[in-house]
């Protein structure tokens, strides 16, 4: 079986490393292993990786993760749809 994957750059998450405390949380909650924690403080490893679940922004105490839930690659097809972006999933 060929390994899935999203589109690239069409995710919405954002961290900000200003509010992030380091408490990795969003490394225990996020399915696809989107985040690890260095210098103390949550990056994202594998940003395309994003199923936009939003699971690590609901547990993140300081609201330093941001995500438009479902967003991703059903914009992606939208946006191509409209002709306002492409190519999509």
């Amino acid at each position: 079986m060929t390994e899935f994957h999203y589109l690239e750059d069409v995710v919405t998450l954002e961290c900000d490393q200003n509010k992030c405390i380091g408490c990795s949380m969003c490394t225990v909650v996020c399915p696809h292993g989107v985040f690890i924690i260095k210098d103390k403080k949550a990056v994202m490893a594998a940003r395309n990786l994003c199923m936009e679940c939003g699971a690590c922004m609901r547990n993140c105490p300081t609201g330093a993760i941001t995500v438009e839930a479902g967003e991703g690659c059903v914009r992606g097809i939208i946006n191509e749809l409209l002709g306002i972006e492409g190519p999509c999933c």
